[in-house]
């Protein structure tokens, strides 16, 4: 996620709800089926056969997808930077203009072209909560690995980082901030930015870290807490950070190297925080559904193995196919949990 402006995460969040039925992007692989919770709803500004396609599979609306969403695009297409390339050209009347704005050939359309709309998709209950903890989510691993990185006195690579959750990612989830009566903190993410810029060895940079975190905190228990412990709202949570992380770590490896650092560090945050959310209902999970929580268990600890530092390794430890079948074998086990009533 390197570069301007978030904006929705409600698409990712329609393929997270219904966990067997997303498929992680790989650079061959194109995005499967995907249906919302039955205690959401969907609405769209499509014809009645588009809405029916579109509640079952999960496209990237290029006027709006957060750049994540976009880094699937990238990733498959193997075009470096092709997401600051689809930001810089929006907005979009329909997807054919990819070709004609000249971002990518007709060749290379033909192989996205059922991956991408610009129609828009809102969500509510569920689906909304779920995208809102997700949202949020994200900042929590882009503060985490940016505090990794200045406690190794790397300030230059830990300001995208810091500034990713105050410049794209509040302006996504401020609407539902304010419907949620949650207090503004893109103050608070503001000034712990403009720290570690002008002085990043300043004493004050810990408690503005502190101050974010404990913001972020705060906006996530906007959620009855009763919700944020079940697992089957925690698992779709957790599976839509580690679809970001897939589809982040995708874009961040080429040609067998690591070649965008930032992207790498950011699957590095949003797994950290995956693991995090999991050691909250690793008990319960344990108690209720003792198969699922084994097989959860071992494959997210050969995921985390892929990320051994946040410095970036000279030679990726596994190859994008590796970390897109882990993390898809992870989703199927949580539909064990999801999917029962």
């Amino acid at each position: 996620m390197k570069k301007i402006g978030y904006v929705c995460l409600a698409i990712a969040t329609c393929a997270v709800v219904s966990l067997t039925s997303c498929n992680q992007t790989t650079p061959t692989a194109n995005n499967s089926p995907a249906a919302p919770s039955a205690n959401s709803t969907i609405q769209t500004t499509e014809t009645s056969s588009q809405t029916s396609h579109n509640t079952h599979s999960k496209q990237i609306n290029i006027n709006n997808a957060i750049l994540s969403e976009l880094d699937k695009l990238e990733a498959k297409l193997g075009i470096p930077a092709l997401s600051n390339k689809i930001q810089a050209n929006k907005p979009y009347a329909n997807p054919e203009e990819l070709v004609t704005k000249k971002i990518i050939t007709q060749e290379q359309f033909n192989q996205i072209k059922d991956m991408v709309t610009v129609q828009e998709i809102v969500l509510t209950g569920e689906a909304k909560d779920i995208d809102y903890m997700t949202k949020l989510g994200l900042m929590k691993g882009h503060l985490y690995v940016a505090k990794e990185l200045l406690d190794q006195n790397q300030p230059k690579q830990a300001e995208p980082h810091i500034g990713h959750p105050v410049e794209e990612i509040y302006v996504d989830v401020e609407e539902q901030l304010n419907e949620r009566k949650v207090k503004e903190f893109k103050t608070t993410l503001g000034n712990f930015q403009d720290l570690v810029k002008s002085n990043p060895k300043d004493v004050k940079v810990k408690t503005d870290y502190t101050a974010s975190i404990k913001a972020v905190e705060t906006a996530i228990a906007a959620l009855p807490g009763e919700q944020r412990s079940q697992p089957k709202f925690v698992l779709q949570v957790i599976n839509g950070l580690l679809d970001t992380a897939n589809s982040e770590y995708g874009a961040a490896v080429a040609g067998g190297k690591i070649s965008a650092i930032i992207e790498y560090q950011d699957s590095r945050g949003f797994v950290i925080y995956a693991n995090e959310l999991y050691k909250d209902i690793s008990e319960q999970m344990a108690k209720d559904h003792p198969e699922a929580h084994k097989l959860i268990v071992a494959n997210m600890l050969e995921l985390t193995k892929n990320w051994p530092t946040a410095i970036a390794p000279a030679k990726p430890v596994k190859t994008t196919d590796e970390i897109s079948k882990l993390v898809k074998a992870i989703e199927q086990e949580s539909q064990k949990v999801v999917g029962k009533s």
